[in-house]
């Protein structure tokens, strides 16, 4: 059983093929305010179904928290680094729809590597001659060089136990498994795993970057639904643990593609452009009843009044605060989403005059060698230069996981006669909210130096750095937030929301915003003559007034 299709590769073909209904009568006018993934993928949906569509992004590019851009000198800027899990079935049928996937994606070693001050190397090795989950997660933990002996016992208690772990009921009952993962989302993953028999050195060494990756917060701090519904999928199917990463800049590569195919379908994106209010109706106390429209404030700072039989608040956390009206508040169910907050994070990027992540051992840690750390010359582009190429975790600095993206993703990121482009996300980022982004670089270089001490060694020099600070990004997954995340459905009838943070069985990721959007798009349609019916009796009040 998989009620919640967490396991559902078929997604992959809902995603692809698109909605089943299509506009049938009146087509539905929808105004979707926020153009980031969960937005733009509604809106996939919604005009593959024949209904007109335009979309408002305060920023300059589409995106949101996926968003890349160029600087003036051509370099290319992420707020994050952007990997692909092979569970993300949902993204993946978007990315094949639009064109995106084949020539979007690099496919990854299937390991998922960590890298020690000193330059030593511990990983969870997969790989085992085609044999699949679980067994190749059981030679993966039992392999690693991550762990001491006595942590992998601990481990192992912790994760292994048929009464305590609901990891094990999830390989013959997946949605009992699942229903006990949900159950455990008011204690932190330490707290579970401790409790369950883990030890401190597990955490500290494995889980927390892990946990940081995901959640940009700490085993402490993280819900033990968030990490336990991953590995519950790394346990039960063999593709989800599997890495891929961007040929090159998200913009490029994941949404050029998507806003072709809205422009294809006469969806209207409208960047620089401010939502300043909701126009809505309200009842006797106040509380709003139906939805009729916005107010938007373009880029020359000029306001209007646009008019919608549908509104969609495709936003983050921060971002449906500050776009709900204070009315809204009087009503619980938008009331609770004041209780999310959005976690700090900074993203560094460091230019190097040679290949920082091609230690002097390479082979040593099983990786082939494709050159001299100080060798820019030639043509090293499409993955041939030298370095590790994958994804790469660190308990021992700040940046919790980082990528040499001039290797993982060349496509944009490589330059001739050039090196490394270390991207590093520093979380959580509350101690860097402040502090000057050269002050920022210079810490990250220094930390990166500690991991790579041979890059040091041989002179190896940044560059150009940049940072990008961004005040709250994801939603902190820490416990007994579940209960707050709102559904897609709003007890306003002609307005729907989308983003990660609303509710599906996923974490806040790009795949969690491709189900929020899909979701989100399925409800508007599954009431779209209803919300047609309200819309004509809106036109008619007009007429006979």
């Amino acid at each position: 059983d998989d009620k919640d299709r967490l396991l559902d590769t078929a997604l992959t073909e809902r995603a692809l093929k698109g909605p089943a209904s299509k506009a049938g009568g009146r087509k539905l006018k929808v105004g979707i305010v926020g153009a980031g993934l969960a937005g733009m993928v509604t809106a996939m949906d919604l005009s593959e179904a024949g209904h007109d569509v335009e979309m408002f992004e305060a920023r300059r590019f589409v995106g949101g928290k996926v968003s890349s851009w160029q600087d003036a000198d051509g370099n290319h800027i992420e707020m994050g680094l952007h990997v692909f899990f092979g569970c993300y079935y949902n993204l993946f049928g978007i990315m094949k729809r639009v064109g995106a996937y084949e020539p979007g994606l690099r496919l990854k070693d299937h390991r998922h590597v960590f890298i020690n001050e000193g330059g030593t190397v511990g990983e969870l090795d997969f790989r085992m001659g085609g044999i699949g989950a679980p067994v190749n997660g059981l030679k993966a933990f039992a392999t690693t060089a991550q762990l001491g002996i006595g942590d992998k016992i601990a481990n192992a208690l912790a994760l292994g136990n048929p009464i305590t772990c609901p990891i094990v009921q999830a390989l013959v009952d997946f949605d009992g498994g699942m229903e006990r993962v949900r159950a455990l989302d008011d204690i932190s993953f330490s707290e579970w795993f401790e409790g369950s028999g883990g030890s401190r050195g597990s955490i500290e060494r494995l889980w927390d970057p892990i946990a940081y990756a995901l959640g940009f917060i700490d085993c402490d701090h993280i819900s033990a639904r968030c990490m336990l519904t991953i590995f519950q999928l790394f346990a039960v199917r063999s593709e989800a643990s599997v890495l891929r990463m961007c040929e090159g800049s998200p913009d490029t590569y994941l949404h050029k593609p998507i806003v072709k195919y809205l422009e294809d379908r006469n969806v209207k994106i409208n960047l620089r452009s401010r939502v300043l209010d909701l126009l809505h109706e309200t009842d006797a106390e106040g509380k709003p009843v139906k939805m009729n429209g916005i107010r938007v404030s373009d880029g020359a700072g000029a306001e209007s009044d646009r008019l919608f039989d549908v509104v969609i608040a495709a936003t983050d956390v921060p971002g449906i605060k500050k776009l709900l009206p204070g009315n809204f508040r009087k009503v619980p169910f938008f009331d609770k989403i004041y209780e999310l907050v959005g976690v700090p994070v900074a993203t560094v990027q460091l230019r190097f005059d040679g290949w920082v992540t091609e230690l002097a051992d390479m082979g040593t840690w099983g990786f082939e060698s494709r050159g001299a750390a100080t060798d820019v010359s030639g043509d090293l582009s499409d993955g041939k230069a030298p370095g590790i190429d994958n994804l790469l975790y660190s308990a021992d600095a700040d940046f919790s996981c980082f990528a040499d993206l001039a290797v993982t993703s060349p496509a944009e990121y490589y330059k001739p006669g050039e090196g490394s482009l270390l991207q590093c996300v520093l979380t959580p980022a509350d101690k860097w909210m402040s502090v000057d982004t050269d002050t920022i670089a210079k810490a990250t270089l220094e930390q990166a130096y500690k991991l790579f001490p041979s890059a040091k060694a041989q002179g190896l020099k940044c560059t150009w750095h940049n940072v990008v600070k961004l005040a709250e990004s994801l939603y902190e997954e820490k416990p007994g937030m579940d209960k707050f995340r709102p559904s897609q459905v709003t007890p306003v009838p002609n307005f729907f929301l989308a983003g990660s943070y609303t509710y599906q069985d996923y974490i806040d990721s790009m795949e969690g915003a491709t189900k929020s959007g899909l979701a989100c798009a399925e409800e508007v349609l599954a009431r779209a003559d209803s919300l047609a019916e309200l819309a004509a009796q809106a036109e008619g009040a007009v007429r006979a007034a």
